[in-house]
Parts: C-alpha cells; sequence; structure tokens
C-alpha cells in the first residue's frame, strides 16, 4: 500500500516543510539504468528508448477499464454533461493539452471537455509549492463546475496525490462518476472511484522521474480515451475527422480534402457541396453519399444524433 509519512524539518525560520515517502515501482531504481551516467550520448537515449517501448504494452493491457471509462464519457455527453480532468504537475499538463486539442480537431464545445489542474494556470510553466499536496483546493474547484451525470477522471503517477484525491471525492458527493489513471499498482484505489486504470510502467530510467514512461503511459490513455470518444459520438466518418465547419481557407481546403478522400467526388463537386451544405462537412457527406438534398442530409443527421453512418442508413439502407 501507499505509504505516506509526514514530519517537520528545519527549512528555514517559521517555515515547516512537509515530507511525503510514496511506495511505487516508479520511484524504484531501474536495474536496466544504474550505469546510464556512463554511457555514451546514443547509449543514453537507445536506454531511454528501450523503456519507452514498453509502455504500449502497459497501456494494452488495460484497455479494458479504459473502454468503462470511455462509455461513462459518452453518456455524460450525451446526457448534456461534460468530462472533466484533474490532475497535478506532469499529469495535469498533459490533461490541459488533451483537453484544449480536442476543440480544434473535432469542433467540441470548448466545455465539453473541462481540466482542472493543480495550481492553476501559473502551475502550467512553474511550480506552485504544495499546490498537488491541497485536498481542498481539489473538491472547491470540483464543488464549482461538476454536475450529476459528469464524469469526472483523475490522473496522478502515485496515485495518491490529495488534490486529484479531494476531487473525485467531491465528484463522487455530487452525483459524477469518477475514474482514476494512476502508474501504481501499489496505491489503494479510493472508494469513490469507480473505473481505476491502473497502467504499471515500472521503475524509471532516472528514478522517480514520472514524466518519462508514466506520462507517456498518461499521454497514450488521454489520447485513446478522448478519441475513443470522439469516434462513438460520430465526430469521425471511417477514419477521418468529420465534426468541423470550413470557416476560413485553410479548414475549406481541409475538409474539401475530407470530403474528397470519403466520396471520391473531384474537388469542383465537393465544393459546390460544401457551399450548399453551408459549410458543414457533415451534411456534404451525406449530401454526396446518399444522393439526396443537403435538407434531407441534415434532418438524417439529426435524428441519427450526429452519426454519419447512421445517416446514410436512413437515406440510402445500403451505404457502407
Amino acid at each position: 500500500m501507499s505509504n505516506m509519512a509526514s514530519r517537520s524539518t528545519n527549512a528555514g525560520p517559521q517555515q515547516v516543510a512537509t515530507i511525503a515517502h510514496v511506495e511505487s515501482p516508479t520511484e524504484g531504481r531501474n536495474p536496466r539504468t544504474t550505469d546510464i551516467d556512463r554511457l555514451s550520448t546514443h547509449g543514453i537515449l537507445s536506454a531511454i528508448n528501450a523503456e519507452d517501448a514498453q509502455v504500449a504494452g502497459a497501456v494494452r493491457s488495460v484497455l479494458d477499464v479504459l473502454a468503462t471509462a470511455v462509455d461513462h464519457a459518452v453518456a455524460a455527453l450525451r446526457g448534456g454533461g461534460r468530462v472533466h480532468y484533474v490532475g497535478a504537475g506532469t499529469s495535469g499538463r498533459l490533461a490541459v493539452l488533451d483537453a484544449a486539442e480536442l476543440v480544434p480537431t473535432y469542433n467540441v464545445p470548448a466545455d465539453w471537455f473541462v481540466a482542472h489542474h493543480a495550481g492553476g494556470e501559473r502551475a502550467l510553466r512553474l511550480p506552485v509549492e504544495n499546490a498537488e499536496d491541497d485536498e481542498s483546493a481539489g473538491a472547491a474547484e470540483i464543488a464549482e463546475s461538476v454536475t450529476p451525470g459528469d464524469f469526472v477522471l483523475g490522473l496522478t503517477a502515485s496515485g495518491r496525490t490529495p488534490y486529484v484525491l479531494g476531487a473525485l471525492k467531491e465528484a463522487k458527493r455530487l452525483g459524477a462518476h469518477t475514474g482514476l489513471v494512476s502508474d501504481n499498482p501499489s496505491a489503494p484505489v479510493p472508494a469513490e472511484v469507480d473505473v481505476s486504470i491502473v497502467v504499471d510502467t515500472g521503475a524509471e530510467a532516472v528514478a522517480g522521474s514520472t514524466r518519462m514512461k508514466a506520462g507517456t503511459a498518461q499521454k497514450m490513455v488521454l489520447t485513446a480515451f478522448s478519441t475513443a470518444t470522439m469516434v462513438k459520438l460520430g465526430r469521425t466518418y471511417s477514419n477521418l475527422m468529420v465534426g468541423m465547419l470550413a470557416t476560413n481557407a485553410k479548414l475549406r481546403g481541409r475538409t474539401l480534402r475530407i470530403l474528397g478522400e470519403a466520396t471520391g467526388a473531384d474537388e469542383q463537386a465537393c465544393d459546390a457541396a460544401l457551399t450548399r451544405a453551408d459549410g458543414d462537412l457533415k451534411v456534404a457527406l451525406v449530401h454526396l453519399l446518399g444522393d439526396v438534398d443537403v435538407t434531407t442530409a441534415a434532418d438524417a443527421l439529426d435524428h441519427a444524433g450526429g452519426h454519419v453512418r447512421d445517416a446514410l442508413d436512413e437515406v440510402r439502407p445500403r451505404a457502407s
């Protein structure tokens, strides 16, 4: 189990420091890299790369529970709720990055995915003293923004970050579903966590540097989690991004390329279809693939909850 012991130290006049001892594989010394400081530059990179190569397998082992988290997120968004990420340090920065990238990538509302980072915006660039140890701050931030039916996903390499656990406890009290991504199989799973996603990445190449394998694993989990959520919500057709509006020249060019890839139509036909669809790529897709007018295409998409394939099944049962 995670063992956190605290004591006061003489850290200067009228200053008290708290020491936390965390038992986790990520804190241990890696026997494969004990001589990393004796290696050549290429040798150092090779040692790090060899450790990184293990991460995908560790993530693969948690796909079943990750799928449950995705289903919670889809249900929350379909029900008018939101998905919240909560983290500190590297975990929090990765969460902010993932949430921010979903808006331009899939044209989702900016408040669908909300990232809460211990210490706020300043902590994205600079360390904020004791921010991750403030359980009440995590709870307070969640209390201000979470509603019943939301899904709250915490991220912490150690599995015991107080800011994250405080947030999850408050989220559960408010009626949200909760998940926790950690890299520490030794940490107890809090009672407030519905879905525990433990990615055992083992000892880091540099002991305790959880921005390495643990961080890579969390990035992979987040990317897979949010992408799968977008696919389930109909933000793709096949493996193409179709949840965008052509609001500028660059996006119109990208939209025309996607429309051509999906339909096989030439650029002139795609441009005309996109114009008739008022720049809505999904409507243009169903219009061309289903051979129906844009009004019928838009209605079918509305009935299908925005899923292009389901809309095509409605207007043209044999559509693939």
